[in-house]
């Protein structure tokens, strides 16, 4: 349907609702310049406008939610226009401890964006409702929207937190979708945005260290029980249905995600993974101790995801032909070069918008300044799934597994 057809069929659609003659609706026509097909115009030139990013919340049993509101509720780019959770006393919890207005709750994901028309979804539901958030944003997503005699493209970004999905099957549904409806979807990991982790790659691609032979990332912390995370959290966690798994799903998808990043977006050749449960008497269904081996034609990847460590690290170790970085913490870094006889410790430059900050970059995005790449991506975060998949099926087969991702 060309622009002229699409503009009276909404017209004569918002004609009926408010008693208007057919006829005269018929008459209106689309403005000057309205592109051919809305949904397939590229980002940087969508006509959005520049206020506030209006964002929905899609589920709160996701701990990370509360680090989301901390921040949110002081910003101006942000605006929060709706909160769908089922659970109305977890919402209340929320609503008192940041203020947060009786009337953004809704009880109904679909209710709510039929109500709200939102710019941006976040998602904190547990990872298996990630496919079913998309594909429900795809359904209520109209790809252009009338204010006032003007129609204007309207972009959706749904962001979640990390795992993009609980398998590689789930992964390619969600991209499917996202996809077939124009929608934009990112992946939110806490060490995306780290400045160490900005200082390890642009050392990379830079050449400073040569190319890389082995990465080896840790990440986890004593386990979530331990730590004290909220009972809705944990109990969906420590659920291989809704979780994925345990460490291995919930630490592993960080140096998946690091690794995909710093090989330029390239599958790893084979996937092998050995998982524990050293703790069963506290977590009896899924594992806590996880290690997956990636293998590329020239370079090898060691993610250690644990929820035994004796404190809280998300860290990495990158080795090329001429010399090595390591990340300490967020913002600091080793390095040793060839012909040096010591590494010297060295504090990583800061980020600079919109990559030092999920909600900035969501906002940039959304606004067409910055198109998705690297560790947010959808297109990583699908690798990153296939990884886990293929790490879950040899920790329970025991044997390594050659990926074979779609492309």
């Amino acid at each position: 349907m060309g622009t002229k057809g699409m503009a009276v069929l909404f017209v004569v659609s918002l004609a009926i609702v408010m008693g208007v003659g057919v006829k005269a609706a018929a008459q209106e026509k689309a403005p000057a310049g309205l592109p051919e097909k809305p949904r397939d115009v590229p980002l940087d030139k969508r006509q959005v406008r520049t206020g506030p990013l209006r964002a929905v919340i899609a589920g709160m049993v996701h701990g990370h939610v509360d680090g989301f509101l901390a921040g949110a509720v002081k910003r101006t780019d942000i605006e929060i226009a709706g909160i769908a959770e089922p659970d109305r006393a977890l919402f209340e919890r929320y609503a008192k401890k940041y203020g947060l207005d009786a009337r953004l709750y809704h009880a109904d994901l679909e209710e709510m964006l039929g109500t709200t028309h939102p710019d941006a979804v976040l998602v904190y539901t547990n990872t298996f409702d990630h496919a079913r958030v998309v594909e429900t944003c795809a359904k209520h997503h109209p790809g252009f929207v009338q204010r006032g005699d003007e129609v204007s493209i309207r972009p959706l970004a749904v962001m979640m937190e990390k795992p993009l999905a609980v398998s590689a099957e789930d992964a390619h549904a969600i991209a499917e979708v996202a996809a077939k409806a124009k929608i934009t979807v990112l992946v939110n990991y806490e060490t995306t945005w780290y400045p160490s982790n900005w200082g390890a790659y642009e050392l990379v691609r830079s050449g400073a260290i040569g190319e890389i032979r082995k990465v080896v990332v840790h990440d986890g912390h004593k386990g979530p029980k331990e730590i004290g995370v909220g009972p809705e959290f944990l109990s969906w966690l420590t659920d291989p249905k809704l979780d994925g798994g345990g460490a291995l799903y919930d630490f592993g998808c960080y140096g998946a995600d690091l690794m995909t990043w710093l090989m330029g977006g390239e599958r790893p050749l084979t996937v092998t993974a050995v998982t524990q449960q050293i703790k069963p008497e506290i977590y009896p269904k899924v594992d806590d101790e996880a290690t997956i081996v990636l293998t590329y034609p020239k370079a090898q990847a060691i993610l250690q995801a644990s929820w035994n460590w004796p404190f809280d690290r998300k860290d990495m170790e990158v080795y090329g032909q001429t010399g090595y970085v390591m990340t300490v913490k967020r913002d600091q870094m080793d390095v040793r070069r060839v012909g040096e006889a010591e590494a010297r410790r060295v504090t990583a430059k800061a980020v600079p918008p919109p990559n030092d900050d999920s909600l900035t970059y969501l906002r940039a995005v959304w606004l067409g300044e910055v198109k998705p790449e690297g560790l947010s991506a959808l297109e990583t975060n699908v690798i990153v799934a296939e990884i886990l998949d293929a790490a879950r099926e040899s920790a329970r087969t025991g044997k390594k597994v050659v990926l074979r991702g779609k492309d």
